[in-house]
């Protein structure tokens, strides 16, 4: 590893590409810390404090949404637009067309996910400060002073992404995940050092079983990121320039956690309902029913609560399933491995080979679904086994955050790669 970072700062390309990512870094980092006026905002950390689940939204935004700063919703609405407009390419006909003409389409489908991107910040931007308005975090704002509030929340997030685009051109690795990655990774020292500080020997224990779970934690992700079942697959005989070729074998590669963290994302979105219902019938006071629906919610959906855990588990499992399925489809593989000439030791072209393939995703997807889910519910698991509250042990940050890391490694050294054969050919 110290070898490729040495063969990376001797490149001149690679060297300006890490330090416009730095420069890029640091303007993300000042601009979070720029707050927006008429917020309590020691109310609004007690509140953070004390639910784990808006924390988990503090934690994506690198501490921002906890001061409260220009650029609180961070990137959420862009992700939730890039994850609609995939669900769409796969069951609207024009789009998916457009997302095979190559990199044009492309850039066209990126287009449409900044336009939905500006409608779904502007509803966050109200829902944030209907969120903080019912626990009194905010007054009650005029029409002028509200507008001015969403425009400017809706406005840091559009700079956001602004800044990831530029950074995936002109940095390394992709933009608006090493921006979620640095958001992520800016709390971990201050949630450390608290936990270090209020170690004692009463409890040194758990702080040890603590950091032993997280290093567990860690080796997990990496493991279930890198799993593959490897599909063989094997070529006919070809005739090229004249020469008969014999048979070629390849494997087709099976992710185990073939979606990714958006599964968690989906079903954030989903568990979060029932809490804003809830602060939302608080406010009929008159009426007996709607309360004691609105307590029933609040204890029921409390994060420490085991119904709120077992279904945001069941969420994640199902979404998990749910997306695999629209991303991966067998039949389209078979079609390809048959077009080229390819078949599947033991198993007969077309529908058989894909039955296989999907026999085999259900199998694989089953462990990726249980360990999203895993990583889901694990900040309540941690905290209610080691009693350590000061710093969330974040299985969902902590599964970003090492993905990130070994995708941008990935890209760093195939670059190297690439160079490198350039300068055997010259």
């Amino acid at each position: 590893m110290f070898d490729i970072f040495r063969k990376v700062w001797s490149l001149p390309d690679l060297r300006r590409r890490i330090i416009y990512t730095i420069i890029i870094l640091a303007v993300f980092r000042v601009v979070s810390h720029v707050p927006i006026p008429g917020v309590n905002i020691a109310s609004l950390r007690s509140l953070f404090a004390g639910n784990l689940f808006l924390g988990l939204f503090d934690l994506f935004s690198g501490g921002s949404f906890r001061n409260f700063s220009v650029v609180s919703l961070g990137l959420n609405p862009y992700i939730n637009a890039s994850i609609i407009m995939q669900l769409l390419t796969m069951v609207y006909p024009k789009l998916e067309e457009l997302s095979k003409e190559g990199e044009s389409g492309r850039e066209q489908i990126d287009q449409y996910t900044r336009f939905l991107t500006v409608p779904l910040t502007l509803l966050q931007a109200y829902a944030t400060y209907f969120l903080l308005s019912s626990q009194g975090i905010v007054g009650r704002l005029a029409p002028l002073p509200l507008l001015t509030l969403v425009l400017s929340l809706s406005a840091g997030t559009v700079f956001l992404v602004w800044l990831g685009e530029i950074l995936t051109e002109s940095g390394v690795g992709n933009g608006i995940s090493v921006l979620i990655f640095a958001g992520i990774v800016a709390g971990f020292p201050t949630g450390l050092g608290q936990t270090l500080l209020s170690a004692t020997a009463e409890n040194s224990t758990n702080v040890l079983i603590f950091g032993a779970l997280a290093l567990a934690i860690v080796a997990g992700v990496v493991y279930i990121n890198e799993a593959v079942r490897q599909v063989p697959v094997e070529y006919a005989r070809r005739n090229r320039a004249g020469r008969s070729l014999g048979s070629v074998r390849s494997y087709l590669p099976l992710r185990v956690n073939q979606a990714g963290v958006i599964p968690i994302i989906f079903a954030i979105s989903l568990v979060l309902l029932p809490t804003l219902i809830a602060q939302y019938l608080k406010g009929f006071g008159q009426n007996l029913m709607l309360i004691n629906f609105s307590n029933f919610l609040s204890q029921a959906f409390s994060t420490q609560s085991l119904f709120y855990n077992g279904f945001y588990f069941l969420l994640v499992v199902a979404f998990t399933y749910f997306y695999t399925a629209v991303t991966f489809n067998p039949e389209k593989i078979s079609d390809d491995i048959k077009r080229y000439g390819g078949f599947i030791p033991g198993v007969r072209p077309g529908k058989a080979t894909a039955d296989y393939l999907g026999n085999i995703l259900q199998r694989i997807t089953l462990a990726g679904a249980v360990f999203l889910g895993l990583m889901a519910v694990l900040p309540s698991l941690g905290q209610g086994l080691t009693q350590v509250t000061t710093f969330s042990l974040g299985g969902t940050g902590i599964l970003i955050v090492v993905s990130v890391v070994l995708e941008t490694l990935k890209q760093v050294k195939s670059q190297v790669d690439t160079r490198s054969y350039e300068g055997f050919l010259n």
